[in-house]
């Protein structure tokens, strides 16, 4: 009889050994927000450096991505691997051998949102759009990321996720059962996350039926699926991260005698996994904003990608969401530069919806004006302040449903880069656990 560890292999899922810090490390202190939240606004990066101090934190074991384009880079991740040795060599942590935790996050306005960490097999997962593979990007990936990003993981001791993987479990049948036995269950951290990012609990599933539960509706979920295209895990935050621990690991393999092949700790990635169906997970588009860019540059590169446009004025960021939402014929998008906020309706747009003609768009500007620049911002305010600024355009794309996520890529391939966020950046996911990828 296979044990319940195996079970959970053949659903792509593996436990690990958690590390988590220790009750006299500050927790508040300790988790910082993905790496790759906030790169417009260095004040924010700054405010954590502040806060933080010498403490132990992940933000000494990160490479926040504002600063990825600065000098001093190389020393930055020698830093970070030093780190890294250093907190490992003054116990800092307590480990948890072959665990799974169920993870509770409470929003400042009171949501909540429930995960299960767990580990991915990285030989199930390939990011390209023509993808087949039970782990998939939901977006397009951007290649010319992965390689500085393999340079900061390629000698990394720790593995810190910020990444969250969706299940499509209508029957609510992998997480939520867990729930109703938190009581229960040890509870490994509690603490409120830095910066309004709201409350983390922890809690530590260990026990055998336990996961012999949560292996039964996994394989009960892949039974499911078309067994041509079965879509068993869609990234929903992290894709980036996750092709970079995929090509550390080809990479690394490359080496690996066959023995070690199933069991090497860097074949498998941390994640969070977290069901398209709970209430507290909400989808907010990906909004962009040009620098440099005048308007007549941008409307002419536009009037490329469809037949024609037009642009109305809005009086509000309410009345500009309400009139984008749909879609129906034309479509639509939100505008703003130092004249104020507008909407932009498309005919025969090139893309089938706003988040792929506007990257088209955006593409084309870049490629041909050097000065031209993009950057994608979670939070509509953030986006709107920054595309009254002179030279700046800030451009708002229209949410997609999240329950249609899974039957469009299984469909169509992965949506166009950017399409959408699970939350807003301070609801991201936190580094909070870790974990050993190298073999000493």
């Amino acid at each position: 009889m296979k044990s319940a560890i195996e079970n959970l292999k053949l659903a792509g899922v593996n436990v690990s050994d958690v590390l988590i810090p220790k009750e006299n490390i500050d927790l508040t202190k300790w988790a910082v927000v993905a790496c790759d939240q906030y790169t417009s606004e260095r004040s924010y990066w700054q405010r954590v450096t502040e806060f933080v101090k010498d403490s132990p934190s992940t933000l000494h074991l990160i490479f926040p991505e504002v600063y990825l384009d600065d000098e001093g880079g190389p020393e930055r991740i020698k830093e970070i691997n030093r780190s890294m040795e250093q907190y490992l060599k003054a116990n800092i942590f307590h480990e948890f051998k072959e665990s799974l935790v169920l993870i509770e996050r409470t929003t400042v306005n009171g949501a909540s949102r429930w995960g299960l960490l767990v580990t991915l097999d990285l030989e199930e997962y390939d990011y390209h759009k023509s993808s087949k593979t039970p782990i998939r990007a939901t977006e397009g990936t951007i290649l010319s990321r992965i390689p500085p990003r393999q340079e900061i993981r390629r000698e990394a001791k720790l593995e810190l996720p910020h990444i969250l993987v969706l299940i499509d479990d209508i029957k609510k049948s992998v997480i939520e059962p867990l729930i109703p036995l938190k009581a229960k269950l040890p509870k490994i951290y509690d603490f409120t996350l830095m910066e309004n990012g709201g409350q983390l609990r922890g809690y530590l599933v260990q026990e055998e039926p336990l996961l012999e539960q949560i292996a039964t509706a996994l394989q009960a979920i892949k039974r499911s699926l078309d067994p041509s295209n079965p879509l068993m895990f869609a990234m929903g935050d992290g894709n980036h991260s996750l092709a970079t621990a995929k090509a550390c690991w080809q990479e690394l393999k490359a080496n690996l005698r066959e023995d070690e092949l199933e069991h090497h700790p860097a074949r498998w990635a941390m994640v969070e996994l977290e069901n398209i169906y709970d209430s507290g997970l909400i989808f907010e588009p990906i909004h962009r904003v040009l620098f440099n860019c005048e308007r007549t540059l941008f409307l002419k590169e536009l009037k490329e990608h469809c037949t024609s446009y037009a642009l109305e004025t809005a009086e509000s960021i309410a009345e500009m969401d309400r009139i984008i939402s749909d879609q129906s014929g034309l479509q639509r998008f939100g505008y703003v530069d130092r004249d104020g906020l507008k909407i932009i309706a498309l005919s025969d747009a090139e893309g089938s919806i706003p988040a792929g003609t506007l990257q088209n768009v955006i593409d084309a500007l870049l490629e041909r004006d050097s000065t031209v620049q993009v950057d994608y911002i979670h939070g509509e305010e953030v986006t709107y302040n920054l595309g009254l600024k002179e030279g700046n355009i800030g451009l708002f794309l229209p949410s997609i449903d999240k329950h249609t996520l899974f039957a469009t890529i299984v469909k169509d391939g992965a949506l166009p880069r950017k399409t959408f966020s699970m939350g807003e950046a301070q609801e991201k996911r936190f580094y909070m656990e870790a974990r050993k990828i190298k073999i000493d």
